[in-house]
């Protein structure tokens, strides 16, 4: 007995010190698509990687055709019901016949109208395409737009040269590609993301079978058609008004700027920002996370994340003079993530799943790299007092600003962080402790005036059972008592009173 309780108080206390050792774990399981394909999944597409998606989506999409021409089919026996009793009282209702003849036709346009909404995007209105006319961005970014777009025209061109007779076909499927996607600009950007996945499996195909181009070359290849087009397309396809990107992309940085009390200490992060190799690398990559937005290819924003990815994994290993784990990257980024708060950070992410050459978001160091990005992001948008080993009630303080985590004493701080720095950290502690101490005083106050109210209503409440306990009878005035002798009539013979007499010693 004695050695089972043993075991399992050291089953116990081992269990407790892995729970507050680390808040963050993600199993690297779990960034690989969940239909077990072997791929990086994605939480953009529900936990699958491109290919698997693809195949659920349109596994979707047709039970959604097939519900919609049902529909269409019932629609029309409907129809053609009502016009078959129609023509069966024709005699009967000869004076009518015009009248039931033009809401037979408006009907029946009404429901061809119904069925082709099925089948076809949905139209913008003239107010949207107002509301695009106004927002258009000003000359100046249009001029710079086009300059970009001319030199990576050129650049596509000339690298096409070396590819000779392939290099003509790929040219002319590209031209291709873009004059379709000038036309399906109504489409939604799912639809949109479609087109252009189905573009680059077709032209990857077409590569390796029917030119026979080594894999080296269509790799690079594909990344050149990849930024030509993306390039020419990014000012439509990125974050369009048709989507809640911006609207989310709102609430993570609210979420991100109300998480600004988030210590490294909190997250468990292995990186000591003292070291000014270790400060150097973590500047490096928040910079690098912050340029994605400025990147217009969805493989130039991959190569941001993934620079950034490289300085985090070079600080830790800096810090801990050993190579970094899984365990230690992902708390790092989301920790860079915060400090960083990158601009259009849902924009971007969206915009690579759904834009990017899917070879690279499915394996390889960018997909890895992506894939943890995404996590951190999901992390943030959930992160609660338990993930960060506090309690709930601090946590909520932390939250609304009432209290925060204790910040670093200028004693603490290495001789090359300027005066500056040191002041307003000790500024920032200073009001720290006259916040915490307003709130003790203002408790203290509330309990106090509490304290008073229970006091008085007590005293109250005792004087008014004692008062019901005995209750006060007030009498009459008595009338005033007369001499006692007042009523002998015999005192006029009684012999005047004794006066005293005072004998000298």
């Amino acid at each position: 007995l004695f050695l089972s309780l043993t075991l399992f108080s050291l089953n116990r206390k081992k269990m407790n010190l892995k729970s507050e050792r680390r808040g963050i774990h993600v199993d690297q399981s779990e960034l690989l698509c969940k239909k077990g394909c072997g791929y990086y999944g994605n939480p953009a597409w529900q936990g699958f990687c491109s290919k698997c998606w693809r195949e659920e989506y349109h596994k979707a999409r047709q039970k959604q055709i097939q519900e919609d021409w049902e529909l269409a089919e019932r629609l029309q026996r409907e129809e053609e019901e009502a016009y078959a009793s129609s023509q069966s009282t024709q005699g009967a209702q000869s004076l009518t016949f015009s009248k039931f003849e033009e809401k037979k036709t408006n009907e029946k346009t009404r429901k061809v109208t119904t069925v082709k909404k099925f089948f076809t995007a949905s139209s913008r209105t003239g107010a949207k395409k107002e509301i695009q006319e106004a927002k258009a961005p000003s000359p100046s970014i249009n001029r710079q737009a086009s300059i970009e777009t001319d030199r990576v025209s050129k650049e596509f061109i000339e690298f096409l040269k070396t590819y000779h007779k392939p290099g003509q076909d790929i040219y002319k499927q590209c031209k291709l590609f873009l004059d379709t996607m000038n036309h399906k600009r109504d489409l939604s950007i799912e639809e949109q993301s479609e087109c252009a996945q189905d573009f680059y499996q077709n032209v990857a195909e077409k590569l390796q079978t029917r030119w026979k181009v080594p894999p080296e070359k269509v790799e690079k290849a594909m990344d050149q058609i990849e930024k030509y087009i993306m390039t020419r397309q990014y000012k439509y396809v990125f974050c369009p008004e048709t989507t809640d990107d911006e609207k989310k992309d709102l609430a993570v940085q609210k979420r991100i700027r109300a998480l600004h009390w988030v210590t490294p200490q909190m997250l468990c992060v292995p990186v000591n920002e003292e070291i000014p190799e270790v400060s150097d690398m973590v500047v490096k990559a928040i910079t690098d996370i912050i340029e994605m937005d400025s990147k217009r290819v969805p493989r130039d924003k991959l190569a941001c994340i993934t620079k950034c990815s490289k300085h985090i994994f070079n600080a830790i290993k800096i810090t801990k003079n050993e190579p970094a784990s899984a365990d230690d990257f992902l708390p790092t980024l989301i920790y860079i993530v915060l400090k960083g708060n990158p601009p259009r950070l849902q924009s971007n992410i969206q915009y690579i799943t759904r834009f990017c050459n899917p070879s690279r978001l499915m394996t390889g160091e960018d997909g890895y790299y992506f894939t943890n990005l995404c996590c951190a992001v999901a992390f943030i948008e959930k992160l609660d007092a338990q993930s960060l080993n506090l309690s709930q009630e601090d946590f909520d303080r932390f939250m609304t600003g009432q209290a925060s985590p204790k910040k670093q004493e200028s004693d603490s701080f290495s001789p090359d962080v300027c005066l500056g720095v040191k002041q307003m950290y000790k500024n920032l502690d200073l009001l720290s402790q006259l916040n915490e101490r307003q709130e003790r005083i203002v408790n203290e106050a509330k309990k106090l005036e509490k304290d008073l109210i229970d006091w008085t209503d007590g005293v109250t409440k005792e004087v008014q059972d004692i008062v019901e306990k005995y209750p006060l009878e007030i009498e009459p005035k008595n009338q005033a008592l007369a001499a006692i002798d007042s009523e002998n009539v015999e005192n006029d013979k009684l012999p005047p009173p004794l006066q005293p007499q005072v004998y000298a010693g």
